[in-house]
């Protein structure tokens, strides 16, 4: 179902006329195989050294390379949109060993369809996601397995977890940068490494855990000031056979551009997931780096 939404055809035809008020935004290019692309990439290092300073201070160097883009090609009735998200950072302090600090890889698409009457105010929508890391990861704390090792033990790596969805929904858009999903949704859980699966509750005897439900999928992407943007994204799953909270995803971004090339980014990302944890994991981050726009 994954590679058939990948996939998915799409065909050319005329709108028939409305018999009510157009209450979304219509679109209607003048070139159907046109796309849409914005792709860019941001680089991110920070360092500080200290030799005999009596007030004291950890050396640490650190540095982070994120690659993001965003493809949409809008035909008379289909939209295709292709998103992206890829970063890898590190982090040494003073006499640590190197430790990994930023790991993300983001895939999502989504194929919409503006009919009319009812369905072009609400576009059934099509939808799919990929949520992974590139390189292994640590918890240099404690130890979750509870097998006598000492920390740092390895708790991830690349497709371990891996967490997938496709959903078959309705979308509903505004001109200012809001957008809703709803539907049903399927939600694969992936774990590749068997001696991790125990970590996501994931059958130790099968690297997939399949679950059906609910999906909610809210977005705001609005320039909230000049040169500063805002992107804001809250996905609920909430599966048929658990009783517990939906599953949460909020990510929020706040990109302030100070020219072309230089900008400041603050990002908080909260992740509720009880087959992880009874309590909800926060991340945050503030940086400045250097973007540069390849597309």
């Amino acid at each position: 179902m994954l590679l058939g939404l990948w996939c998915f055809p799409t065909a050319a035809q005329v709108p028939d006329s409305l018999s009510y008020p157009d209450w979304s935004v219509s679109v209607e290019p003048a070139d159907a195989s046109t796309w849409d692309v914005d792709l860019g990439t941001t680089l991110r290092a920070s360092q500080a050294s200290y030799n005999n300073w009596t007030e004291g201070g950890v050396s640490t160097l650190a540095s982070t390379a994120l690659l993001s883009g965003k493809a949409v090609r809008t035909t008379w009735d289909w939209t295709q949109t292709y998103e992206t998200r890829l970063g890898i950072g590190i982090v040494k302090q003073d006499t640590l060993n190197v430790r990994k600090a930023e790991d993300v890889a983001r895939l999502n698409a989504t194929i919409e369809y503006q009919g009319s009457g009812f369905f072009r105010r609400f576009n059934p929508t099509a939808a799919t996601g990929i949520r992974t890391q590139f390189a292994p990861g640590f918890n240099y704390v404690t130890n979750p397995f509870a097998d006598g090792r000492d920390p740092p033990v390895k708790v991830s790596d690349l497709f371990s977890p891996a967490t997938f969805t496709q959903s078959l929904g309705l979308t509903y858009g505004s001109e200012w940068g809001f957008r809703q999903r709803l539907g049903i949704a399927l939600k694969e859980t992936v774990v590749l490494i068997e001696k991790l699966r125990m970590l996501y509750g994931v059958n130790q005897s099968d690297p997939v855990r399949f679950q059906l439900g609910v999906e909610s999928f809210t977005e705001v992407d609005k320039e909230v000031l000049e040169n500063v943007l805002l992107k804001s994204s809250l996905g609920l799953f909430a599966a048929f056979n658990q009783e517990e909270l939906p599953d949460m995803l909020w990510e929020n971004i706040l990109v302030m551009r100070v020219n072309k090339w230089l900008s400041a980014d603050l990002e908080f990302v909260a992740l509720f997931d009880r087959d992880l944890s009874d309590r909800i994991q926060l991340k945050e981050a503030v940086s400045i780096g250097f973007s540069f726009v390849i597309i």
